[in-house]
């Protein structure tokens, strides 16, 4: 009986889309150096979005191998997520992973998340911090996520766990299908709320995360409250042009 062939790593990357990491960045430089290492070991490439840093994240991020596109002022998480999109698309991506430069997120858990879309199973995975048992967030940024996770899910036919995770991945077809249009934290949900309206599969699964003094800066009422908004707001403009375009079609029928 002969051997099973073993997939070697270069085999794997030609049966499968050009893989690209993305890392929105602000003033991580002592951690964005082994994110890129790591995440270099699952995706073909690494570009780290420096959003206006003010340390040495952009030297870090070149000399650990990721190609860096600076922003002059920090624009916040949603431009800095746009950048990712743009990055992907420019270099002929299949798929792009996003994931935070603070080490929140563990780039070995990368081949979860790309897993469903090389399947063909998705167009959108969300890293879900609610759907294992290992994640270390404390109380009140669970009890924050959580109410913006139900406002997303009281309109929504597509039910998710963890709303506002930016551990994701998406697809060439979501690439090319999705404009982000916050330009802060409401990104995360503004996302989902297109991806389902224009058809898009989206699923979850599990990851891990590390919570640390030097992780998210902004006040997290102040930042919960503003994605909230987003959400209320990004629901009713919806709604809005919904009503819009079923009386212009009544008009026309009529």
């Amino acid at each position: 009986m002969p051997e099973a062939h073993i997939m070697t790593m270069t085999e794997a990357q030609q049966t499968r889309p050009k893989v690209l990491a993305a890392i929105p960045c602000f003033n991580t430089e002592p951690f964005i150096a082994d994110v890129v290492s790591d995440a270099r070991k699952y995706v073909d490439q690494v570009v780290v979005i420096n959003d206006g840093s003010h340390d040495g994240t952009a030297e870090a991020a070149r000399t650990a191998g990721a190609l860096v596109i600076s922003h002059e002022v920090n624009r916040g998480a949603g431009e800095a997520t746009k950048s990712c999109f743009e990055a992907a698309k420019a270099n002929a991506a299949g798929v792009l992973v996003t994931l935070d430069g603070d080490r929140q997120h563990n780039p070995d858990e990368v081949p979860l998340l790309i897993a469903p879309i090389i399947k063909g199973e998705a167009d959108l995975v969300i890293g879900s911090r609610f759907l294992g048992d290992h994640s270390t967030m404390p109380s009140y940024r669970k009890f924050g996520i959580a109410a913006i996770t139900f406002l997303y899910n009281l309109g929504s036919k597509t039910k998710v766990s963890d709303a506002q995770s930016c551990f994701r991945a998406y697809s060439r077809k979501a690439l090319n299908s999705l404009s982000i249009t916050e330009k802060g934290f409401g990104f995360s949900v503004q996302l989902l709320i297109e991806a389902e309206r224009r058809g898009l599969v989206i699923t979850e699964v599990p990851i891990s995360c590390i919570y640390h003094s030097a992780s998210h800066t902004l006040n997290p009422v102040v930042h919960g409250l503003s994605v909230a908004l987003s959400v209320v707001r990004i629901r009713l403009k919806n709604s809005l042009h919904s009503l819009i375009r079923g009386s212009n079609a009544r008009n026309q029928g009529s």
